[in-house]
């Protein structure tokens, strides 16, 4: 039996520990690759603590994967040897059903195959990224293109396409106005994607220590969200308001912020049930709306306009020689001290 050296935690109340798993054998179509970094998602420390659903134990979290290829299937087709990838939130999906067939794999009517966490089809568990190598499909390993670095790109597959997927489909463009709730990890990425394609870009935060950040990543102004006259000021203004943020809203507040026919599109999950009055929805032809990452093939089109655009995550490097490291850097994400994304260095575990 051939095993990885994985970090893993036992249970959703214990610490994170060095453990080997059992490797996945190599099939015909599957790539096996050798983990140069794993980015740390809110959603890792969301479902190794159980905060979602009941989790399965041990757990590998980890589903922002970049590294190379170092064997492939006798019928792969789409990689090779030494090629720089990466790996996302889902590993299979049905491929047979009008979604699938249609590249949008993240919303597979079977439900995709989740890259931790989650079951094989068959009933075998999924292990992810904070681990020295993976085994994946072709059909779900992407292109890492050779301008990106490959610490800095491994977050693109979550949190970039997180964000990229919902302001494309949304049209943000020149002429457009942007509002991103939030300037952490998914927030970083809107800000820097709302201006690549062109749109004039706001921040709404309570930290206005930010500030400088959001400038630097392409933001026109920060807004601060305890000032209540702000809303009132930015009345009739923005066009989308991407809410990156786990907190609840004043639904309300926000929707009169969005211009006639705009659009609050959340991609962060708060953490209890929400309430609006639905007359400025109907009088004002708005909409409230949820976007899930994004399919394959979408992923890699963000990959590649972050490489054509030099667009990265801005990241803290997690030295796992000490998996306590990783106890450490959920408690900081807990308390949202991250600028902006921890990433694991997979050779030090």
């Amino acid at each position: 039996m051939t095993t990885i050296k994985v970090l893993s935690v036992a249970s959703a109340t214990s610490p994170f520990a060095k453990t080997e798993i059992e490797a996945r054998p190599v099939g015909n179509h599957d790539v096996r690759i050798e983990i140069a970094f794993s980015g740390i998602c809110h959603s890792d420390l969301h479902q190794a603590r159980n905060e979602w659903f009941e989790g399965i134990f041990p757990m590998v979290p980890g589903h922002e994967i970049s590294g190379h290829v170092v064997e492939i299937g006798s019928k792969v087709t789409k990689h090779k040897v030494g090629d720089r990838v990466g790996v996302g939130t889902m590993v299979g999906s049905c491929g047979e059903c009008e979604y699938c067939l249609a590249g949008r794999q993240n919303v597979c009517l079977k439900g995709n195959i989740q890259t931790y966490n989650g079951r094989y089809y068959d009933g075998k568990e999924t292990y992810g990224g904070y681990a020295r190598e993976i085994t994946v499909t072709e059909d779900f390993v992407l292109s890492v293109p050779e301008a990106l670095d490959m610490a800095e790109a491994a977050p693109l597959l979550c949190a970039g396409i997180t964000v990229f997927s919902p302001l494309k489909r949304w049209g943000a463009a020149p002429g457009k106005r942007v509002a991103v709730i939030g300037l952490g990890g998914l927030g970083h990425m809107a800000v820097k994607f709302a201006a690549a394609f062109g749109a004039d870009v706001s921040v709404l935060g309570h930290s206005e220590s930010k500030t400088a950040d959001a400038l630097s990543f392409g933001a026109t102004r920060y807004l601060n969200i305890t000032d209540v006259a702000m809303f009132d000021q930015f009345a009739n203004t923005f066009d989308i308001i991407l809410n990156t943020t786990s907190i609840n809203l004043d639904v309300d507040k926000y929707l009169g912020m969005l211009r006639v026919g705009g659009s609050l599109v959340n991609v962060g999950l708060p953490g209890s049930d929400e309430s609006f009055n639905p007359f400025s929805l109907i009088a004002s032809m708005k909409s409230i709306s949820g976007s899930n990452t994004g399919g394959i093939a979408e992923t890699q089109e963000m990959l590649n306009f972050c490489a054509e655009h030099n667009i990265a995550a801005t990241i803290e490097m997690v030295d796992a020689t000490d998996s306590s490291a990783i106890d450490t850097a959920y408690d900081r994400m807990h308390k949202s001290d991250v600028r902006y994304r921890f990433v694991i260095d997979a050779k030090t575990i």
